[in-house]
């Protein structure tokens, strides 16, 4: 998704996977090496890492505890979309240290959609708001 739309990706550790794994290589076919991939050794320096920029980063966090649907947020060209484990979403102080949290409008008794879906819902509509899709 990110090599074909663009985007760069980040991956804060610790995964539950190795990037050097070969299902994570397989899953990443020929585009992995298409992406610009970032690896963090922990929130802290993903933090870092997004208000050291030339210009700070807002981290827009994807979660069902959010009060503001995405299709209702403001996106900005250099936001930075955190999406948490599925099964679990972000710790507490993860979710407090964000500057934004947006929610999925969904069925009242779904729980949650696929981690790979979420990022593909919201940042097709991020894009759309900024004017990034190619073509």
């Amino acid at each position: 998704m990110c090599a074909c739309f663009g985007v760069s990706a980040s991956i804060i550790e610790p995964a539950g996977f190795p990037i050097s794994d070969r299902h994570f290589r397989r899953s990443g076919m020929d585009y992995l090496d298409q992406v610009t991939l970032e690896r963090h050794i922990n929130f802290a320096a993903f933090q870092a890492f997004a208000k050291t920029a030339l210009q700070p980063r807002r981290v827009v966090l994807l979660s069902t505890k959010a009060a503001v649907r995405h299709i209702d947020f403001q996106f900005h060209p250099d936001d930075i979309l955190l999406l948490g484990r599925e099964s679990a979403g972000v710790p507490d102080d993860v979710h407090a240290a964000v500057d934004a949290r947006v929610l999925i409008p969904m069925v009242p008794q779904m729980r949650s959609l696929n981690i790979a879906v979420s990022a593909a819902v919201v940042l097709g509509e991020a894009l759309r708001q900024v004017g990034g899709f190619y073509g």
